[in-house]
């Protein structure tokens, strides 16, 4: 199963697909593809654990709730804000989301 990318706006989607599809046909190269990804797709960060507990605090939630939407448990929560574990891969990018948007954005 294949995750799906997070996108700026369904615009950016629809855009990006388009020109997926002309990659593959060999109308654009792969070049100005991996230069478009940039523009549309949310940028992945690092976060530090106090950034990660600010985030979780400005959402107003537990680390119980915040852990449900991120699908990890409250003790991975945790562990983040102690600086004692790292998220990566899906759990950065929708943390990455969650500053630029909001929780709401990942609801």
């Amino acid at each position: 199963m294949s995750k799906r990318p997070l996108y700026k706006s369904d615009a950016m989607e629809a855009i990006h697909q388009t020109l997926s599809e002309m990659c593959e046909a060999g109308a654009v190269d792969r070049q100005t593809m991996h230069e478009f990804d940039e523009v549309c797709l949310t940028a992945v960060q690092e976060f530090t654990p106090g950034e990660i507990r600010r985030l979780r605090e400005q959402s107003q939630v537990s680390q119980e709730i915040f852990a449900n939407y991120f699908n990890v448990s409250k003790a991975s929560i945790s562990r983040w804000e102690r600086g004692t574990k790292k998220p990566s891969g899906p759990s950065l990018k929708l943390l990455s989301l969650v500053a630029q948007k909001g929780l709401p954005a990942i609801a």
